[in-house]
């Protein structure tokens, strides 16, 4: 554990790549796609969005713990358990998680339609394929709804485009209510954002980096962040978010962005499986940033079919949200 500690450190000193020296250890790739495979849920071979200097990337574990973190934790649940919003498989018909798909320069770019937040959006056109996954897709092909999130790498041009409420057209482009383009390459992740914007994410954030994906986890380490949802939010965000998605201004509800972290005297059982011990890791490091409104708790990650979803979901229950606490907080932007 201590060489991939080391790993991660040298990655925020080099701001590129971080090797580890025991054999078989991950090697990340920050700022850039380059090793990504191509597809849909494509393995991404340490490709880690942002530069290792980005809020997603940075090391939180030694940071202030916020002076409110009691009051906060205990709206979201003292009691109630991690879940994974992610997995194998189908739950009611549906796949579990938020899909994505990577592709190259030579992936077409297609109009793009807004229907709600056209003003707070980046215009198309976006390299987004006809087959594109959507979130709560059901493989029999009945009708769904929800958030309906696509979400495409373009690993040649360090692009990322996610789009809200995403419905494919006749003519190869697509209606969404939103949508917004990232640079995975810069810590300016979203240049053409203004103060206040949303996104396809409520928080005005990237969804995609916050994502638990099988690739890293199984290999027993996370370098990111992960988000995850609440049910109550506050009218306030702070960064990296960028917007909220309530009109509730008790100081004792969480602002969109803020990040909660697992306490450092809390041992992660050594009996978990792998895949749950980088979850939990990665919570002590690098924490989850509330991203949207839902479920409290719950924790997004991509679907995979080597997910072991019976094993997730009795491990990280254990992880009961007393055993958190939140990071200081500032600059919180209010209406």
């Amino acid at each position: 554990m201590k060489s991939l500690v080391v790993a991660i450190l040298w990655s925020a000193v080099l701001g590129s790549a971080a090797r580890a020296d025991s054999p078989g250890a991950p090697v990340w790739h920050y700022g850039s796609m380059e090793s990504a495979s191509l597809g849909i849920g494509a393995p991404l071979h340490g490709a880690v969005p942002f530069p290792a200097t980005e809020a997603w990337n940075k090391d939180i574990s030694k940071a202030p713990v916020d002076p409110n973190s009691r009051n906060l934790i205990r709206s979201i649940g003292l009691a109630t358990g991690l879940h994974p919003d992610f997995g194998s498989g189908t739950y009611d018909g549906a796949i579990i998680g938020i899909p994505y798909v990577v592709v190259s320069n030579a992936q077409p770019d297609v109009p793009i339609k807004f229907t709600a937040y056209g003003s707070e959006s980046d215009k198309g056109p976006y390299p987004v394929p006809r087959d594109a996954p959507i979130e709560g897709y059901q493989p029999d092909g009945k009708a769904f709804g929800g958030d309906r999130h696509v979400i495409v790498i373009d690993k040649d041009s360090n692009r990322l485009y996610e789009m809200f409420s995403s419905y494919p057209q006749a003519n190869g482009g697509w209606d969404a209510a939103s949508g917004a383009i990232f640079h995975i390459d810069s810590s300016n992740v979203r240049p053409t954002a203004k103060p206040g914007w949303t996104s396809a994410d409520a928080a005005g954030l990237p969804i995609f980096p916050g994502l638990v994906r099988y690739d890293e986890a199984s290999t027993g380490m996370i370098p990111h962040a992960l988000r995850f949802t609440v049910q109550n939010s506050r009218e306030a965000y702070v960064p990296p978010a960028n917007h909220w998605a309530s009109s509730d201004t008790s100081v004792n509800l969480p602002p969109m962005g803020m990040r909660v972290r697992l306490r450092t005297g809390y041992a992660i059982p050594v009996g978990f499986s792998r895949e749950t011990k980088a979850i939990l890791q990665c919570l002590k490091t690098y924490g989850m940033l509330v991203a949207d409104n839902g479920s409290n708790w719950f924790i997004s990650g991509a679907p995979n079919p080597h997910w072991n979803n019976d094993l997730l979901v009795a491990e990280l229950r254990q992880v009961v949200g007393a055993n958190f606490e939140v990071v200081k907080m500032v600059d919180i932007h209010k209406p």
